[in-house]
């Protein structure tokens, strides 16, 4: 059983299939706020009139509260590389908690193995610190990078994501009528909260620019501390680097002593066992990872090189948490990383992956559309626009939220889940298969017909 479509007469995800998720959401606004615990899942994020409550996830299929069963592609925004409840990171986890603990405030020989995977794995890792989410990565990342180079500006690129830390929370999405000219964009809040005078150590820009970056460094370079960028754009839908921008990205970095961070959250591990940097062939100075780190549970890390890491091993940079490094993490991770070690995994990855993504732009274009698709490996988004998008700009004023709305309405009846977002990723597993695929194309086949006889 699917879930059916809303009635063109306003948002719904059809109560008629999804009454216990609409009664738990009533439940939940009465002790949450927004009745959720997270913005990406909120009703002004897309999940209108409400989220879809959960039962449970195995491999590549998710079961709402209501038995309606959907080929996954959300993966929990990305966490979820090898599926839901991989069985061996599931069993090490178990494992771990039977036999030896949880959190010990001490450190465990489990540590170094995992770190000396990351570092045998990543270019860009000499030595590496672990610890909770990707805002605590990017935030010690970035007074790392302060701290070794002494300078205070980061520069930042409008449409990117890097964590909610108020030193960051600037332009991710901004209404550009606020956000200056193209060229120099100005910082404008995530919204309200964040404390006045961060703004003067960002230097916003436009991405996929290598004049505006050079322009910018050649204005300030004296007082920049690092360039802080996603190597592929994951936060405003998927933008794929131009030729030639990370490369123009790392030499300009190099030539003025500004660190290069990668924030390969949503990348690493996701794009080859090496991430983005090994697939793209550019080495940064430090990188931070999460998503694809854990096999599904909260563990993130930051390295780089060994000069910059330095600053952490005697002290100088503080870099603390409680359960940075707990059992249930480690175990996760080592097992996480081992199976993606796995010989030929990442080669059949990319086949399934660009199986869904060759066959979805396919379909879409046959069905004549003005959409294509974008993507590298098990991360793709698929754009509803007639010209290209090389940044956040771009998208704002090119890429058709409301055809993407009905994109999404069509596949969610048919059994395909994916965020309601245009700005939001599609993640393929390890988990899923060829027959995935198919099933998969074939529903978006009749979703794109009903889309062309609409247009």
């Amino acid at each position: 059983m699917h879930a059916a479509a809303r009635p063109a007469d306003g948002p719904s995800l059809a109560r008629t299939r999804t009454l216990e998720s609409a009664r738990l959401f009533e439940i939940a606004c009465r002790s949450i706020p927004g009745g959720v615990n997270s913005t990406a899942r909120a009703t002004w994020s897309g999940w209108d009139p409400y989220p879809l409550f959960v039962a449970s996830g195995s491999g590549s299929r998710l079961t709402d509260v209501d038995g309606n069963e959907y080929i996954d592609y959300l993966l929990g925004l990305g966490p979820m590389l090898l599926g839901h409840r991989p069985p061996r990171v599931t069993q090490a986890v178990v494992d771990f908690i039977q036999q030896r603990g949880t959190i010990f405030a001490l450190p465990t020989a489990d540590e170094a193995r995992l770190a000396e995977k990351i570092i045998a794995a990543v270019p860009g890792v000499d030595q590496v610190r672990l610890c909770n989410t990707g805002t605590e990565a990017v935030l010690y990342a970035t007074r790392l990078a302060r701290a070794f180079t002494g300078r205070p500006k980061i520069i930042r690129f409008e449409g990117m994501y890097h964590g909610f830390s108020d030193q960051v929370y600037w332009s991710k999405h901004p209404d550009i009528a606020r956000a200056g000219p193209d060229d120099h964009p100005v910082p404008v809040p995530q919204g309200p909260g964040l404390p006045r005078g961060v703004e003067q150590n960002l230097i916003i820009l436009p991405w996929n620019d290598a004049d505006a970056l050079e322009d910018a460094i050649r204005r300030e370079g004296d007082s920049i501390a690092a360039v802080i960028t996603e190597p592929v754009m994951c936060n405003t839908g998927c933008i794929l680097p131009k030729p030639g921008y990370l490369e123009a990205m790392r030499e300009l970095t190099q030539a003025h002593g500004i660190v290069l961070l990668f924030d390969e959250v949503i990348t690493g591990f996701r794009l080859g066992l090496a991430g983005a940097q090994g697939r793209l062939d550019i080495k940064p100075d430090l990188s931070v990872f999460a998503k694809g780190i854990g096999g599904g549970f909260p563990v993130a890390a930051c390295g780089g090189r060994a000069d910059i890491m330095a600053l952490v091993a005697d002290g100088t940079v503080s870099m603390a948490g409680t359960y940075s490094a707990n059992g249930i993490a480690i175990a996760a991770a080592n097992a996480a990383l081992d199976e993606l070690a796995t010989p030929g995994l990442f080669a059949r990855l990319d086949a399934v992956s660009d199986e869904l993504r060759l066959g979805l732009d396919k379909v879409l274009r046959d069905a004549g559309l003005p959409a294509y698709v974008v993507g590298l490996g098990p991360l793709m988004q698929v754009w509803f626009a007639k010209e290209p998008i090389h940044n956040y700009r771009d998208a704002e004023r090119h890429a058709d939220q409301k055809l993407f709305r009905k994109w999404w309405e069509g596949m969610l009846s048919r059994g395909v889940l994916f965020h309601p977002g245009a700005y939001e990723n599609l993640f393929v597993s390890t988990a899923h298969t060829h027959a995935d695929v198919a099933e998969t194309l074939a529903a978006a086949k009749q979703v794109a017909a009903e889309l062309a006889r609409s247009l």
